[in-house]
């Protein structure tokens, strides 16, 4: 009897299509975000309020990636920047194959800056690599201090974690601290940025990683991790 290992053929093959879209991307100048949360946790309302802040000095694309509706590419497009709605057939995540698709129909090669806003859970994204050259995490007040050692691979992937909403902090029992360490465990190189899409409080130090990401991808001294 023979026993094929499935999964491990099919990851395989997804890292040989990521590791393509990321010398394309690199070729191309583009800078890759992979944006992963949860459901409801401010990912398409902090995309918005980023466009607006960057919409001087770069131009942005966002490729949307849900089940199912188009509405959050509808709110992009209304604040000016290119968007495809991708919709992945009742799957839970997006995969390189998937995300390569949904460059092409982006056509991103003008684009300084592209984000992904992967499908919205906390299992499933941190599982297959997009091709992206960044992973961002955005870790919500509400949901609560302790999602680091719930979903620990989504943090361990991450190289940023953007912890949203705070201006509810005085409203929810959300140790900043905490979470920092939690993260700090997993992850050390992962960098930890609280944000208020709601006041603007520490946008701009979201954004001018966020160039400085793009000024460092392009720089042709700087090799490709696969």
């Amino acid at each position: 009897m023979r026993v094929i290992e499935l999964k491990e053929t099919v990851t395989a093959s997804n890292d040989r299509d990521a590791d393509r879209i990321r010398l394309e991307t690199k070729k191309n100048g583009t800078l890759l975000v992979n944006l992963m949360s949860s459901p409801g946790s401010g990912k398409t309302t902090l995309l918005g309020r980023t466009i607006r802040e960057l919409s001087d000095e770069l131009k942005v694309g966002v490729l949307e990636a849900d089940i199912a509706s188009s509405v959050d590419a509808e709110r992009i497009e209304a604040l000016g920047a290119r968007s495809v709605q991708a919709h992945t057939d009742g799957m839970c995540h997006m995969d390189a194959g998937m995300t390569e698709e949904g460059l092409r129909a982006l056509e991103y090669e003008d684009l300084d800056l592209v984000f992904l806003e992967n499908v919205g859970n906390l299992i499933c994204p941190a599982e297959y690599d997009t091709g992206a050259s960044k992973n961002v995490m955005i870790l919500s007040v509400p949901e609560g201090d302790d999602k680091p050692l719930k979903y620990p691979l989504m943090f361990s992937v991450s190289d940023v974690v953007l912890i949203t909403k705070t201006d509810a902090l005085p409203y929810f029992d959300f140790d900043m601290e905490k979470c920092r360490e939690r993260i700090r465990r997993l992850n050390e190189r992962a960098l930890v940025i609280p944000v208020s899409a709601k006041t603007g409080d520490n946008i701009n130090a979201w954004t001018d990683w966020l160039k400085d990401a793009l000024n460092d991808w392009r720089d042709p001294e700087q090799e490709v991790n696969a």
